[in-house]
């Protein structure tokens, strides 16, 4: 009987393997291998014809999408007969505005946007600018026909006289009981409220004429509108930002190539100097936090003896305005204690994990030798971005076009909703010759949405959760292919024997051509999981929203475990698909059996995968906030004009705070995405060091293809477990 063989040990210590028992054998078998498998069999077909199926579909339904659908229906205001205002060519080319009859009819902000305010609408050149009621006309255009020309211009068609009684113009709808200051927002007339000393005012008055005999207060107009106020608070804001947008656009991009810059830069010198840069990120971190506790407690400090200043954030309540919660020494104190706790955070870490960090930095130097020769790998991200990029669009456009797919839809409205028609469709048309108008006095006939009773119109809300679904497999495909061909690639680099020599032309092209090729549907198979884990979350949101108001406490209980657990299962599909695709990469096998090996050989080295993983993540993790740090600080000192002897930012701001974000934000994507490649290399070289040393024990037969100063710190580190040392 043939002996058995007995699994490798390195210097007299039991093999790896043992860190993890159960969970397969290791490989100690194929002493030939050298690098990823070439030839190869096609993986997942299955999977790969319902993912081009479902492409197919998805191509389709854009095409039926662009048929039916049409976005101006978006761009373009919509009045009470359903026509755009603003359209070319047509008699509302000039009138790119939508005008509300009564305001004070409209019961929120969402009613009015959505045109379904049961008022007539109509398209006008420009919003009023001053007070007028049909019944002053009446009277003063005698005087002066002026006044006459201006308020015609608001009617439905212009007259020579207000000939008509008020009692007949409220019946008729052909004009408005009165005008008052408007401004527009979203190509709406909207009231040109204002605070004139802590009064509420319209038009700098606090009251006004509704002409119907009625005076009105700007706080009841305001109340009737009820909470329009928060859609003109957004018009505002939304103006402000713009116009800092504006004035800042050149040095937001200007910031963004320094961030480009300054993470290339740090990529190429962890090759040579991983050791020392890493401290530069960890002091340039723990420098950029101490900065932001000081900066916070100077402006806690200033604002002791302003006014109001005491008030608390409960006090306040929700506002729209963020820049009033700045203003708060409360704000800055919580901003101050959050750092601190940061800044012990960080410096806890780097106390008890001091000896795993030295084993992150050599791995980290093993991935820069692996990026520097195969350089290509630092312009992938730009051609995930372009992938994601065309993704995201075509989900957009389906999106709105879906959304602007039917055919006008008409409503029965009343002013005071007392009819028992109210709702029922109609046709403008012929309203006023049917029962619902004599039945129901004031009643009209306006347009509420586009619609249809079509069989595509029944299925928009299905074809969008297609549209939706899709998006996110095709999301999670990109990437999976991003990491499959970047796990190719570095694979190659490790299990070439003879370093730089042995490594394989193009590697990255190969992999990339591999990874199509032959496990799309693999990638397909990963991405399929993890898209119906992200749809089933967006549901779970979804409900919470629409049944928030009918929730009780057993249900926010079970929501807060749905959502931690899916959040849980998502990250690790993420982690398990991750490896799953490396090892793809190396031995082109199906999707099942990957994740089978992986999950095993991830198993086997527990121990090992709990340093590398997390210690090696909190490395990077500190370069991305260093980036992020150092062109956000310098954004700050520009934008709050503090650099005015060395260089002149934009002045006079409206929310400094608007571009610095967009420019740390940024700054943060940036430096994730260069490096994003440095994560994906150091788990690549990881497993393939797994690998390693459960297929070959370091003999002249067969050698490790890692580095021996690597294999030494991993192996004087990590792979002796503390009760075997002896």
């Amino acid at each position: 009987m043939a002996k058995k063989r007995k699994p490798p040990s390195i210097k007299g210590l039991p093999p790896p393997y043992l860190e993890g028992k159960n969970y397969g054998e290791p490989r100690i078998c194929d002493s030939d291998f050298k690098g990823p498998v070439v030839n190869r069999n096609c993986t997942d077909v299955l999977c790969c014809m319902i993912f081009i199926l479902f492409i197919i579909g998805y191509i389709l339904l854009g095409l039926v999408a662009w048929v039916n659908g049409d976005p101006r229906r978006v761009a373009y205001p919509t009045d009470s007969q359903g026509h755009f205002c603003g359209q070319k060519d047509t008699p509302n080319e000039n009138k790119t505005i939508l005008f509300y009859f009564n305001l004070l009819s409209c019961t929120s902000p969402s009613v009015v946007l959505n045109l379904q305010c049961p008022t007539t609408q109509i398209c006008v050149s420009k919003c009023p600018e001053k007070f007028l009621t049909y019944m002053e006309i009446q009277y003063m255009y005698r005087k002066d026909n002026s006044y006459l020309t201006y308020y015609s211009q608001f009617c439905k068609s212009a007259f020579v006289k207000p000939a008509k009684t008020l009692t007949q113009v409220l019946l008729d709808n052909d004009c408005p009981t009165a005008i008052f200051p408007s401004k527009p927002f979203l190509r709406r007339c909207f009231p040109d409220f204002s605070t004139k000393n802590g009064t509420l005012t319209v038009g700098n008055k606090t009251e006004f004429e509704d002409g119907s005999g009625r005076r009105r207060n700007a706080v009841e107009l305001r109340a009737a509108a009820n909470g329009i106020n928060k859609a003109l608070d957004a018009r505002a804001i939304g103006m402000k930002v713009f116009e800092d947008y504006a004035t800042t656009w050149y040095w937001i991009l200007i910031g963004l190539t320094i961030a480009m810059f300054l993470s290339w830069m740090f990529v190429v010198l962890l090759r040579f100097t991983a050791g020392f840069l890493f401290w530069i990120f960890t002091f340039g971190v723990i420098g950029i936090i101490a900065y932001g506790i000081w900066n916070c407690y100077q402006e806690y400090n200033s604002l002791q003896e302003k006014p109001n200043s005491h008030l608390t954030i409960y006090h306040i309540g929700v506002q729209t305005d963020i820049s009033m919660y700045f203003q708060l020494r409360q704000t800055w104190f919580i901003l101050m204690i959050i750092l601190c706790i940061l800044e012990v955070f960080v410096i806890l870490v780097l106390i008890f994990l001091r000896n795993r960090i030295r084993i992150s930095i050599a791995l980290l130097k093993e991935g820069s030798k692996a990026i520097g020769y195969i350089p290509t790998t630092l312009i992938y991200p730009v051609l995930t971005f372009i992938f994601l990029s065309i993704c995201i669009s075509y989900w957009a456009v389906i999106a709105v076009y879906l959304a602007t797919s039917g055919v006008p839809v008409y409503k029965v409205i009343t002013p005071k909703g007392q009819c028992i028609h109210e709702n029922k469709t109609c046709d403008p048309q012929t309203f006023n010759t049917t029962e619902i108008a004599k039945a129901c006095p004031g009643a009209q006939c306006n347009f509420a949405f586009y619609g249809g009773k079509s069989l595509y119109h029944q299925y928009i809300t299905t074809f969008q959760i297609f549209n939706l679904f899709v998006f996110l497999w095709l999301i999670n495909f990109v990437i999976a292919l991003g990491q499959c061909a970047l796990a190719g690639a570095f694979a190659s680099y490790y299990w070439a024997l003879k370093k730089p020599d042995d490594i394989p032309p193009y590697p990255l092209f190969t992999a990339f051509g591999r990874a199509i090729r032959y496990h799309t549907g693999s990638l397909a198979f990963g991405s399929l999981i993890l898209a119906g884990i992200q749809m089933f979350r967006l549901i779970l949101e979804y409900l919470d929203k629409r049944l928030k108001e009918a929730q009780n406490n057993i249900s926010k209980f079970l929501k807060c475990c749905l959502r931690c657990c899916f959040w849980c299962l998502e990250k690790a599909v993420k982690f398990l698909n991750r490896n799953a695709y490396i090892m793809i990469a190396i031995y082109g096998k199906n999707f099942c059996r990957s994740a089978k090996d992986a999950f095993n050989l991830l198993m086997r080295n527990i121990l090992k995968v709990a340093v590398m993983d997390r210690v090696t993540d909190f490395v990077l993790v500190l370069g991305k906030i260093l980036v992020a740090g150092c062109i956000g600080v310098l954004a700050f000192l520009l934008f709050t004009e503090r650099l005015p002897m060395i260089i002149e930012g934009p002045t006079s701001l409206n929310y400094y705070w608007v571009p610095l974000l967009t420019v740390i934000i940024g700054s943060y994507l940036i430096a994730h995405g260069f490096f994003s490649i440095y994560a994906m290399c150091i788990e690549t070289i990881f497993i393939c060091f797994c690998e390693d040393l459960e297929r070959n024990d370091g003999s002249t037969e067969k050698p490790y293809f890692i580095a021996p100063t690597l294999h030494g710190i991993l192996n004087k580190k990590q792979l002796v477990p503390q009760k075997q040392k002896e």
